[in-house]
């Protein structure tokens, strides 16, 4: 079993535009798409995909337009009952893959709704092997809710992954997560320096700098570090090593979600207990397949070119 926490789940809501977005000017959609969305809700939807166990857990009400996508979807999941009605997050897609996005702040969750829902993670993580936590936090919860929460889940023998950003992310490391995806803007958020450089670095094939900045993190944490580099691929960070993967060509349509699709990637690979090189390749082949998705469609292993995926060790 992986289970996912998405606290701050959201319906996403693409619109694919046939021409460059024109500010300021009137445009027809070219075709429009509503998902249930949320990063563990994407990380769920690609396991389950895969055909592994999963359960995704998200507060929401039981007739909340999510509850219904979900449903349809088939995908298995808890929910801690809320007054308020998830968010919407809209997505403009262009023709050559460039992607803008715009996300409702979420309804906050009250004391007593917050505790519930902590509570349902502990009881969904009784027989899981992973529990990912997952996305940006409603208004109101306390920033160290991932960690306090990490901490609940590691005394009761359970691995945690996560991914997140801004004041949660800065929380996090000291409760030592078995797995931190960040991308290079969360990773300078964490270790310092400049996530635009980092990137660019990585782009302009000098590894160094990521490279440096993710062993620092695992050092700190203990667990391993997944860093994305969008186009460019990513850098895993063990105990054992450190190691590059670029993905294979695409014609990308949508990269939201493509980070989720990659931790999803990394969790289905080690539950199958590959090397850290296969894990990384799955990872990179899950993000590639999911950028070349429309919306956030998540991948199935008939979308993967792990072959195409092409892993170094960094020294």
């Amino acid at each position: 079993m992986i289970v996912t926490v998405t606290a701050n789940p959201s319906v996403d809501r693409t619109i694919s535009l046939d021409a460059p977005l024109a500010r300021g000017h009137v445009q027809r959609a070219a075709a429009v798409t509503n998902q249930p969305g949320g990063k563990g809700i994407n990380v769920a939807r690609a396991v389950h995909g895969a055909g592994l166990r999963t359960l995704a857990v998200l507060p929401a009400g039981p007739s909340d337009p999510l509850r219904i996508q979900l449903e349809a979807t088939g995908l298995p999941h808890r929910s801690v009952p809320i007054d308020q009605p998830v968010r919407t997050n809209l997505t403009i897609a262009e023709p050559d893959g460039t992607t803008t996005k715009v996300n409702e702040p979420g309804p906050g969750l009250s004391a007593g709704e917050l505790a519930r829902l902590t509570d349902l993670v502990a009881a969904a993580a009784a027989d899981a092997r992973w529990v990912a936590l997952c996305g940006s936090l409603p208004p109101g919860v306390p920033d160290d809710w991932y960690a306090a929460v990490t901490a609940r889940l590691h005394a009761g023998g359970h691995r945690v992954s996560v991914d997140t950003s801004g004041p949660p992310l800065l929380a996090i490391a000291g409760a030592r997560p078995d797995l931190l995806k960040p991308n290079a803007f969360e990773l300078a958020e964490l270790i310092g320096g400049d996530g635009a450089s980092l990137e660019a670095a990585a782009e302009a094939g000098d590894l160094t700098p990521v490279q440096s900045a993710a062993s620092a993190l695992a050092a700190r944490t203990g667990g391993a570090v997944l860093t994305t580099l969008g186009a460019a691929g990513a850098v895993l960070t063990t105990a054992e090593g450190s190691w590059f993967a670029t993905p294979p060509q695409i014609r990308v349509r949508s990269t939201v979600g493509a980070g989720d699709s990659s931790l999803a990637g990394y969790l289905i690979a080690e539950h199958r207990g590959a090397s850290p090189e296969d894990r990384l390749r799955t990872a990179v082949a899950y993000g590639s397949a999911a950028a070349a998705l429309p919306g956030t469609t998540p991948p199935d292993p008939t979308d993967l070119d792990l072959a195409g995926v092409h892993v170094r060790p960094l020294s």
